[in-house]
């Protein structure tokens, strides 16, 4: 019988590159699967087909002898037919639909592989204080950790593994599907191909053991809410003799009873008197980097503020640091001495009455307006 062409069966044209070859194949390979199409030979004979015009033509020099001579130019060789190992490209796609790592191997490979344990996060609460000098902090985590007795396996290091009697230590029972040689993955064992007899007297067949483990945190200066410290190698462990996972402090910073912080830069409130407000002063501000003096200028209002600069927040991984801001607060006294009342109604004499308007007000320009 003729062989239909390769192309034509891909339902490409010939200038197709190697992506376009892969895309046509798996849409074909799906269409006519035989777990899609049970007990018709149509689709199992197009199926085959399929996979055989990709055999060659994915083959770079197949594909030239055959765009030369035809089917003739791949005689003398191996006669193409159905190769399994075209679905490797294909195990992870095809796999989602139906199985397709399980029936070449290729779960079972990766259920017994290394894989690196899962990550784990720790909450810290520090200090505003400690958040800005940095510090090194000692925790306590709870973990699991490999059993060292019988290394993650959960049997006992004295003959507890046996191999598995389903699939005889294989790891994979072969199944036949008309003119499949199916692989899936041992049910039984799950793809190790050894079972547990007895299990690990310290870990009680689990595999790892719960410990907690007091580890010392760096805290560089200028962290903030929400940053997070990673400590490699100290998360869950890992599977299959893989490493463990990390371990992510997460922080979070307290509020401060004097400090606002707003990304680098702080904020604080000093009161003054009236006194101090009107006829200025130097005051002394207690900050992270010790007393600092401060020069109130004359005539201070209620929330002016000043800038003290390079006295805020370090920032992170950075040498330069943000602004303090001193935000002052005017206090009116509200009980005064003989003395003092004195004094204020004196000045108060001398001063211009705050409340007499010193020109008409919005309303009395509409109303001369309209006038």
């Amino acid at each position: 019988m003729t062989k239909r062409d390769y192309y034509e069966i891909l339902g490409v044209d010939r200038n197709v590159d190697e992506q376009g070859l892969k895309k046509a194949y798996r849409r074909i390979a799906l269409k006519y699967h035989p777990d899609r199409n049970p007990g018709d030979k149509e689709a199992e004979e197009r199926f085959k087909e399929a996979a055989e015009a990709y055999s060659v033509l994915s083959d770079p020099e197949k594909r030239r002898r055959y765009d030369l001579y035809g089917h003739d130019g791949l005689r003398g060789g191996a006669e193409p037919g159905f190769d399994p190992s075209v679905f490797t490209d294909f195990s992870d796609i095809l796999g989602d639909f139906f199985g397709f790592g399980d029936f070449f191997g290729g779960s079972s490979r990766r259920r017994q592989r290394p894989m690196q344990g899962d990550d784990v996060r720790y909450d810290l609460e520090i200090d505003l204080e400690d958040a800005i000098r940095g510090k090194q902090v000692e925790i306590k985590v709870p973990r699991l950790e490999t059993c060292g007795d019988c290394r993650g396996s959960g049997a006992d290091p004295r003959g507890g593994l046996a191999a598995c009697p389903m699939c005889h230590g294989r790891g994979e029972v072969i199944y036949r599907q008309g003119f499949l040689s199916i692989r899936r993955t041992c049910s039984r064992c799950g793809g190790v191909g050894r079972i547990v007899r007895r299990p690990c007297s310290r870990c009680g067949g689990e595999g790892h053991v719960r410990i907690e483990e007091r580890l010392k945190v760096e805290i560089p200066p200028g962290v903030d809410t929400g940053t997070r410290v990673r400590l490699q190698g100290k998360g869950g462990p890992g599977v299959n003799g893989g490493p463990p996972g990390d371990l992510y402090v997460f922080l979070r910073v307290k509020e401060h009873p004097i400090f606002e912080r707003r990304g680098d830069d702080l904020y604080c409130t000093v009161p003054l008197n009236v006194a101090q407000a009107a006829l200025g002063d130097e005051i002394h501000v207690l900050t992270f980097d010790g007393l600092q003096t401060v020069k109130v200028p004359e005539g201070t209002q209620h929330g002016d503020k000043v800038r003290l600069r390079g006295l805020g927040a370090p920032r992170l991984n950075d040498k330069t640091r943000g602004d303090l801001y001193v935000q002052f607060e005017v206090k009116v006294p509200t009980r005064l001495t003989r003395e003092q009342r004195r004094l204020l109604e004196q000045l108060r004499e001398t001063l211009p009455a705050e409340s007499e308007p010193k020109e008409k007000g919005l309303f009395d320009k509409v109303k001369d307006y309209f006038s």
